[in-house]
């Protein structure tokens, strides 16, 4: 016994020894990974939190979308804005407002609020459809340069025939008749990869895409 009590005091001893010279380090690391643990969950609830309440706002612009209640939406839409910017619903608010703002001919709001989308949007492919709309908000203002501007940079793959439209239609507008040619003419070429045939609206697109391209002097 007294063997395996020697061994047990070195053991100790070298334990001892071991926490001198490395158990501030131990202790740190330890407060550390607890301190990253607690602020991980906080985060994933303060994200879940913020989540929640976006989306009642948002229901909100939904509500006064239905109803056309332009400025209901417009304030509503500015809140999530302003309190949930990160959220994916703040974009698509500006986004659903805007469109109100455009069609009850507040051009002004609706630029304001997709110049928002286009720029801080939390989601790539919606930052990309606000770029879309500006554009043509852009088209109906007669802002040529800025609408292009607007359509420099490539989209998501599925919006980049309407990217290429709306191109088309500004250059169109601008008297540049080859040009938009060249831009329908891609347009209907992205159109036509097989990725994009299932979609029913297809045939119905690529016709429209046909007669723009025939309204800048192509041959049928």
């Amino acid at each position: 016994m007294a063997v395996y009590d020697l061994e047990e005091q070195e053991q100790i001893d070298e334990l001892k020894t071991w926490w001198k010279q490395y158990g501030n380090l131990v202790t740190t690391v330890i407060t550390i990974a607890a301190v990253v643990a607690v602020a991980w969950q906080g985060w994933n609830w303060w994200r879940r939190d913020q989540t929640a309440q976006a989306a009642e706002v948002y229901a909100a612009v939904e509500r006064a979308a239905a109803a056309n209640d332009v400025k209901r939406a417009r304030d509503a839409a500015g809140e999530l804005i302003d309190k949930f910017s990160g959220t994916s619903y703040a974009t698509l608010a500006a986004l659903l407002s805007a469109k109100l703002q455009f069609e009850s001919g507040d051009l002004k709001n609706a630029k304001l609020q997709l110049a928002w989308a286009a720029d801080h949007g939390s989601d790539g492919e919606l930052r990309d459809l606000a770029h879309l709309r500006l554009a043509a908000v852009l088209l109906d203002e007669k802002l040529y340069d800025e609408a292009l501007a607007q359509l420099a940079a490539a989209p998501v793959e599925p919006l980049a025939a309407r990217y290429a439209e709306v191109r088309g239609d500004v250059l169109a507008a601008q008297g540049k008749s080859a040009e938009a040619r060249a831009a329908y003419a891609a347009a209907i070429a992205k159109l036509d990869e097989p990725a994009n045939k299932a979609d029913q609206r297809h045939a119905a697109y690529r016709d429209l895409l046909q007669v723009k391209l025939e309204s800048q002097g192509a041959k049928p």
